[in-house]
């Protein structure tokens, strides 16, 4: 398929009198702009392209499905205003995420780890809007207040795993699609529970925002195993956030690089 191609098919999709569709062929993306709300968001094509070659139709759902529901929290917020009482929760993001709105507004952040950080986000139902500084005085609260209430209600979320067992390692993975999987990794009372149960080196890994995975990693084939499983969901994940795992001990996460011939260095070089 080529990109004319694929956006035809999202305007056959996505037919609304209120979407001016712009495509730039020399940058192979297009702008999509929502003539009421004066808004609107830029869309690569060569990602959803490549993943379209993978998952087929599927793709086109998730892309679909995702322009939907931004202009769905769009809309809402543009007749109700911000409502204080959704639910914040944190989210996590590569630290190459960007630290600003379109606008300008820098975004409410945290430092988390050398590869990840963390965001607030407004629960808006079926998607979420990252809160800036321009939103405080309307939630009605300080940053660090709202960073707290988020901390607390991420222990709220469930989490139930799926295990799954190679060469006598053991990984068990979060994957609820509720755009807050990666955040559970902030969770310290279920990461510690965890590494009770932790026979071997344990793992924690968030290669996109829809999945944690815990590894219990008893030998090398294990680390390979592991690489070659974060990596996979790194590049599948609609929100990328990092293919390192992280050594999980005494509290703390470490990055690790697992390289060739399954030898394992932390990134201090320890």
């Amino acid at each position: 398929m080529k990109s004319n191609e694929l956006v035809n098919i999202l305007k056959k999709r996505l037919p609304s009198e209120n979407f001016v569709w712009k495509f730039d062929a020399k940058a192979d993306r297009v702008r999509l702009d929502h003539k009421v709300l004066n808004k609107g968001m830029d869309i690569s094509l060569p990602e959803i392209l490549s993943r379209y070659t993978e998952k087929k139709d599927v793709a086109i759902d998730e892309i679909v499905y995702t322009i939907e529901a931004t202009f769905q929290a769009m809309e809402l917020e543009h007749a109700e205003g911000f409502n204080a009482d959704r639910p914040i929760y944190p989210v996590i993001r590569s630290t190459s995420f960007p630290e600003e709105t379109a606008e300008g507004k820098r975004f409410i952040m945290k430092d988390h780890t050398a590869e990840t950080r963390i965001y607030y986000a407004l629960d808006l139902g079926k998607t979420y809007r990252l809160i800036d500084e321009g939103m405080l005085e309307a939630l009605g609260q300080s940053a660090n207040e709202l960073m707290e209430a988020a901390l607390f209600r991420v222990r709220s979320l469930p989490t139930a795993m799926k295990k799954d067992e190679v060469d006598g390692n053991s990984y068990y993975f979060i994957n609820n699609n509720d755009g807050y999987d990666a955040s559970r990794i902030l969770n310290s009372a279920f990461l510690k529970e965890m590494e009770e149960k932790i026979q071997g080196d344990m793992t924690v890994s968030v290669p996109h925002q829809d999945v944690l995975i815990i590894g219990d990693i008893r030998n090398k084939t294990g680390y390979d195993v592991l690489a070659q499983m974060t990596m996979h969901f790194f590049t599948k994940g609609t929100v990328p956030v990092t293919s390192l795992s992280f050594i999980y001990e005494n509290g703390q996460l470490e990055p690790i690089f697992i390289m060739a011939k399954n030898r394992v260095t932390r990134k201090k070089g320890k």
